[in-house]
């Protein structure tokens, strides 16, 4: 219900659904900067564990964005313009979070297979 909700007049029932959806966001964004770290430390290649910690980062630095374009709507943005923001919002967060993520994956792996 709060993706569809874009009148101003019923922000608190967005502003709510953002806070509600926060909770568990934050604790998948600790996990992935704090409660992997043993394991990212534990890559024994100096090279690629600098690589994994960048994907961490990455990663989340990517996921950040879309909780900022869930609230375009409150920043004012109205009508078909806040439509067309969410969408392209959405997918700056999109190519940002599956292509360069993606593409620093693919190094890594193709790192680590080179080191075989």
């Amino acid at each position: 219900p709060g993706e569809i909700v874009l009148d101003a007049d019923q922000a608190s029932t967005r502003w709510m659904f953002w806070g509600a959806a926060m909770l568990p966001f934050s604790y998948i964004v600790y996990t992935l900067l704090v409660g992997l770290s043993g394991a990212t430390n534990a890559e024994e290649d100096a090279e690629i564990r600098g690589k994994i910690k960048q994907a961490q980062v990455l990663t989340v630095l990517s996921w950040c964005t879309y909780p900022i374009v869930y609230i375009f709507p409150m920043m004012g943005i109205t009508g078909s313009n806040v439509v067309v923001a969410i969408q392209i919002g959405y997918s700056v967060s999109d190519i940002i979070s599956k292509c360069a993520v993606g593409l620093l994956i693919t190094d890594i792996t193709v790192s680590k297979s080179r080191k075989m």
